[in-house]
């Protein structure tokens, strides 16, 4: 496998001896695959990436969507790379034998999806909302719902999109003003206006479902009165044939700094009175019900992030290798120059990189691994137990990525020095794409109000509790080797630390302070984060240490590193993390207390 992608070495790490995707095939779900069939899947992933999708990332970025005809036209080379994906089963990786799928685990698809990812992030994020749109549909649309739209989807001939913010609103869904009126006939007329839908217009499918939150008449107010309509671009008739284009304008792009290979859209619906759109579910239920699209959207936002953070990672690591400048302090002038991976502060930014890329691909790994617990586990009490810890994870999945990766993309600029910002090397381009993940699917800020303001307290704390003896339970598992002594003792003592000052936070939500527990919410997020990566990169020294010493020096050198990471990591980053405990227990009001005329 290539490493322009992923380390094909770290991912077989992370999947057969971290996280022990062989065992999934002795569950019933998954008993018709094994290991070879896991690799088949990664090989073909790996294959088609390479070869149809890297190779127009950069004509992606150079030449955007354009506006024509009332449509966005695509660069030729997107819609033949999606045919193969669709082709190869990857859009359907994981649905049922019977319905077309690979029935593969979640874990082997977010793995083979994550090439694509780092090959080109643009034309990757059709079929990454394409599939969440049809789960969504699976689990909330009616019999003719599915028929219509969903089977289309899962055929490759429809894609889907997610139609949530208003110009006037951003994030804040409880002030959307699209309204959907009763036609009499079952269906509805919408009418309002939508703007950053990613893959809103294209040419590449026959048909695009828009999954819209709108506004019945009797709504009440706020979130509790939003509803969820499947609006498709052409209507579809009984038999499944292709009818009048329903109206829905494409109103104009969005020109991006990254990702421009991504259609961004202004959408308008119902500008002649006539925008055809179906209720999903139960009026006023649609937030919930987009949740499910969303919070899949926020993993795959997530291990997007740590995609193109890979990609320059490895591109960096490569030209560090190969680029001779300088020489080392003690040398002599006289003496030849040296590659500059022989510099220390070289050294130090590729560790950094390795410490964040490595450690967020194990992490939204490992929630894929949740998925797969929270569905087939035969235990109800372990599979509930796995959902409530993904449900706590995944801000930090789709978050911590956004902001780390994006330091790996920068670092890696920064090794090429001058050749870095200029476009004749991709890192400049990974960088600018990655630059959206911090906003897209919700900001860090949002994130953190989630995480802090829901998450934690949610079912009396079960998945804080789950956490947290996970976390012990590797700590123990590392008692026995000497070396990770000093790795365990701080991620220890930033878990009690940060349990300890959890409980007072919530404490004061409970107490109606809500103001003052959360003012300082997106410092809680970064040290929550960095303590859940902490944790997986004692997890990943654990592995590390017994393949170092059972399998005779074959991997020595991709142990060694492994280790020096979670040093790196677990005594860099993680002690760092206290300077933040130290506000957050204080309740330092200098951002709260901070008034706006005083800027």
């Amino acid at each position: 496998m290539s490493d322009t992608l992923l380390s094909a070495r770290n991912l077989a790490f992370e999947l057969y001896e971290v996280l022990d995707a062989e065992a999934l095939s002795q569950r019933p779900r998954f008993s018709e695959h094994n290991r070879e069939t896991f690799d088949a899947a990664l090989g073909t992933a790996r294959s088609i990436a390479e070869n149809l999708f890297a190779p127009h990332n950069r004509k992606n970025d150079e030449h955007e969507p354009q506006y024509v005809d009332g449509g966005a036209k695509l660069i030729a080379e997107v819609k033949p790379a999606l045919q193969a994906f669709n082709e190869a089963g990857f859009l359907n990786a994981t649905r049922d034998f019977e319905l077309g799928g690979m029935q593969l685990p979640n874990l082997l698809s977010q793995a083979c999806f994550a090439h694509f990812q780092a090959a080109n992030i643009a034309t990757a994020s059709y079929p990454l909302l394409s599939m969440a749109a049809a789960n969504l549909i699976e689990a909330f649309g009616d019999d003719v719902q599915k028929r219509r739209f969903l089977q289309p989807i899962i055929d490759g001939r429809f894609f889907g999109t997610m139609a949530l913010t208003e110009p006037h609103a951003g994030s804040s869904l409880a002030d959307i003003r699209t309204r959907a009126e009763p036609a009499g006939d079952g269906s509805y007329r919408l009418k309002g206006n939508k703007i950053f839908i990613s893959g809103g217009d294209h040419d590449l499918s026959e048909n695009i479902v828009h999954l819209v939150l709108a506004r019945l008449p009797d709504a009440p107010a706020g979130v509790k009165g939003i509803s969820l309509f499947i609006v498709p671009k052409f209507l579809v008739n009984d038999d499944g044939s292709l009818g009048a284009r329903n109206d829905v304008t494409l109103a104009g792009l969005f020109h991006k700094m990254g990702w421009r290979g991504t259609t961004s859209t202004a959408l308008n619906f119902g500008d002649q009175g006539n925008c055809v759109g179906y209720l999903v579910g139960k009026p006023h239920a649609g937030l919930a019900y987009m949740f499910q699209m969303m919070n899949e959207a926020r993993i795959g936002v997530g291990m997007g992030a740590v995609m193109l953070g890979y990609a320059g990672y490895l591109y960096a690591l490569d030209y560090a290798r190969q680029r001779p400048q300088g020489r080392l302090p003690d040398a002599k002038q006289a003496g030849g120059q040296v590659a500059i991976i022989e510099h220390a502060d070289v050294r130090r930014m590729l560790l950094a990189q390795k410490a964040y890329v490595e450690g967020g691909f194990d992490l939204v790994l490992y929630c894929a691994r949740l998925v797969d617990d929270s569905q087939t586990l035969e235990d109800a009490g372990q599979r509930e137990e796995a959902a409530q810890l993904l449900d706590l994870l995944t801000p930090i999945a789709k978050s911590w990525p956004s902001e780390y990766c994006l330091q790996a993309n920068a670092l890696a600029i920064q090794i090429l020095g001058g050749h870095g910002y200029t476009r004749d090397h991709p890192v400049e381009q990974y960088y600018r794409d990655n630059r959206l993940n911090p906003i897209h699917e919700g900001t860090h800020g949002i994130q953190s109000l989630d995480l802090l303001g829901r998450k934690v307290g949610q079912h009396g704390g079960a998945g804080l509790q789950a956490l947290r003896q996970r976390i012990l339970d590797t700590c123990q598992r590392a008692e026995p080797f000497s070396e990770l002594d000093a790795l365990r003792q701080p991620l220890q003592t930033l878990l009690e630390r940060l349990s300890e000052i959890t409980l007072g936070l919530l404490g004061d939500l409970q107490q109606g302070r809500i103001n003052t527990a959360l003012a300082d919410s997106a410092l809680y997020l970064k040290v929550f984060g960095h303590l859940v990566l902490g944790w997986r990169w004692l997890e990943q020294a654990v592995r590390a240490e017994q393949g170092r010493l059972a399998d005779h020096g074959a991997d020595a050198d991709f142990y060694e590193g492994k280790l020096q990471a979670a040093r790196y990591f677990l005594l860099r980053e993680v002690p760092s993390c206290h300077h933040d405990l130290d506000i957050l227990a204080r309740r330092d009001d200098t951002c709260l207390a901070m008034q706006g005329a005083w800027f």
